[in-house]
């Protein structure tokens, strides 16, 4: 139940459309509904000021839409749920209507409610190859009401691909840079800006990349000041991250 199902059940109860026992029934799902198989957080968006986000992966497709047709009873905020296949996105668009869903990053979003675009984050990407995490990343921050740019394969290979484009990382108030391989990028872009930037090393690379491990500890000794990392291919983690940063300046903390 989120704050808006909440306000309108005390209303319905304050002019006698229901019963007290009635909203207290109704009530009991506070603050979390037990499934059995999955406890719903319906307070996240109150704490966090986002619903829960479904994780698909090493769930059953029945677990997932049970989930998401749980969240999405009277929600007016946007629902997502990654790393979801196209079959569970069609068994979720069967039982619910104006369901989205993104090959590439994996995502599955329901939109409620008006849809925010406040401030600006810049996503930008070592290569084509890392385009994926890239759009997991854009779309999670485009899901939770912010503003988005990309900027795709503009790695070091080609560093010009990037110096000439110094005017948009300059202009961004977040950056999420993803980079596979060594993970040189991030270095540069910390380098050549003065505000927050989350590197996001992804799994693309030869053997010696170590599925990602090589750009991840690249990262995190980068000599540039002001980077921080997530894990591994985690687009979603960098794109919630950057939500809350971008939130901050938006309210002018």
């Amino acid at each position: 139940m989120n704050e808006k199902s909440l306000r309108d059940l005390l209303i319905r109860i304050k002019h006698d459309e229901i019963s007290v026992d009635a909203g207290l029934d109704k009530l009991k799902d506070l603050p979390f509904e037990d499934l059995g198989f999955a406890k719903i957080d319906h307070h996240r968006q109150l704490r966090q000021g986002f619903p829960e986000v479904i994780y698909c992966a090493g769930k059953t497709t029945e677990q997932i839409v049970t989930i998401v047709e749980k969240l999405a009873e009277g929600a007016d905020n946007n629902i997502l749920a990654t790393r979801a296949s196209y079959e569970v996105y069609e068994a979720v668009a069967a039982r619910i209507p104006d369901v989205e869903y993104y090959d590439s990053a994996r995502l599955i979003v329901i939109r409620r409610g008006e849809q925010e675009k406040r401030g600006h984050i810049l996503v930008v990407s070592a290569g084509t190859s890392d385009i994926p995490v890239a759009e997991e990343a854009a779309i999670t921050a485009e899901v939770m009401g912010n503003r988005v740019e990309r900027l795709y394969d503009t790695g070091v290979a080609g560093i010009h691909r990037l110096l000439c484009q110094t005017d948009k990382l300059l202009a961004a108030r977040v950056i999420i840079v993803v980079a596979g391989m060594e993970g040189a990028l991030v270095s540069v872009v910390g380098g050549l800006v003065d505000k927050p930037v989350i590197a996001v090393p992804t799994s693309v690379g030869y053997g010696a990349s170590f599925g990602g491990l090589a750009a991840l500890l690249a990262m995190l000794n980068s000599c540039s000041s002001g980077v921080s990392v997530v894990n591994i291919d985690n687009g979603f983690g960098a794109g919630y991250q950057a939500s809350l940063i971008n939130k901050l300046g938006e309210a002018g903390i």
